[in-house]
């Protein structure tokens, strides 16, 4: 079981799930931790200055190419979590590793996200993101 400290992480933050976020079983619906996992890759990258809209201004947008999720216990509604991310890059994906804790420190979800660059509709290295991000890298 992943351990829950920080030193590892390069980014992290607290999050609340909301009433709409939980299924007929008052849990967190499978779905929405996709949308925990996207919101803390766009916040990393905004804190970062790399927001999402101003790349797609330029013409260059990152995509995931891929999600491994795991599912190891759920969050209730009202539930405080922190979600947390490391990054590397391999060639032109750059590869996320997430997890999401329960406020006492439970191991909710761990993830790996692969992203893509295209510039202007084309697959490309994603260089300038990386030179942005290089200190992770």
């Amino acid at each position: 079981m992943q351990k829950n400290d920080s030193s590892d992480y390069i980014f992290e933050m607290t999050m609340r799930v909301r009433d709409y976020e939980v299924d007929s079983q008052g849990i967190v619906n499978n779905a929405v931790y996709l949308h925990y996992l996207e919101h803390t890759r766009h916040e990393f990258c905004r804190v970062e200055g790399v927001p999402f809209r101003e790349l797609h201004a330029r013409g260059l947008d990152p995509v995931v190419r891929k999600v491994e999720i795991e599912y190891l216990h759920s969050l209730l509604l009202g539930q405080e979590f922190v979600s947390k991310l490391k990054a590397e890059r391999k060639g032109p994906r750059f590869l996320f590793k997430q997890d999401i804790f329960s406020e006492e420190g439970v191991h909710i979800i761990t993830a790996k996200v692969t992203v893509v660059c295209l510039d202007h509709g084309h697959l490309c290295r994603g260089d300038e993101l990386a030179a942005t991000l290089s200190k992770y890298f």
